[in-house]
Formats: structure tokens, sequence, C-alpha cells
């Protein structure tokens, strides 16, 4: 079953740290529970934003590539 995004984050163009700084500021204007899903093209932004869900405790639910696009699935647990 795929997962539902609340919202849509599109990174495509940028490059690190663009995609995790969006990705951090997009995560605090949300309720807890929804899930963001960020599109982007940069081949760093799948490690970076793993690393950013374990360090600021949320959740990636999935990584879907889609041709040169990486869609992360990041759930805010807190």
């Amino acid at each position: 079953m795929p997962v539902k995004a609340d919202r849509q984050l599109n990174c495509l163009g940028m490059f690190c740290p663009v995609p995790v700084i969006k990705t951090k500021v997009e995560l605090e204007k949300m309720p807890t529970g929804q899930t963001l899903e960020i599109i982007a093209d940069d081949p760093a932004a799948e490690p970076d934003l793993q690393s950013l869900a374990r360090s600021i405790g949320q959740e990636i639910l999935s990584i879907e590539k889609k041709g040169k696009e990486i869609h992360v699935f990041m759930k805010k647990v807190k």
C-alpha cells in the first residue's frame, strides 16, 4: 500500500544542504502525526534526509525512486 503524504515538498534541482533545511522548516510547521513527502533529485538527499530524521527523532516511512527523483516519506512523530 503506497504511503499517503499530508504535505509535499519539492526540492528538485536543489543541492545539499537545501533539501535538509527546507525539510526541517516544513516539519516545524506540521502537526505531529502528519507525513511529509520530500521530492529531490540530488543523490545526496537520501542519506542526508535519513540522517536528519535520526538526529531530530522523526521516522522515515519509505523511500521510493522514480527515475532520477527520490521520494522520501517522513512522518513527524514528535
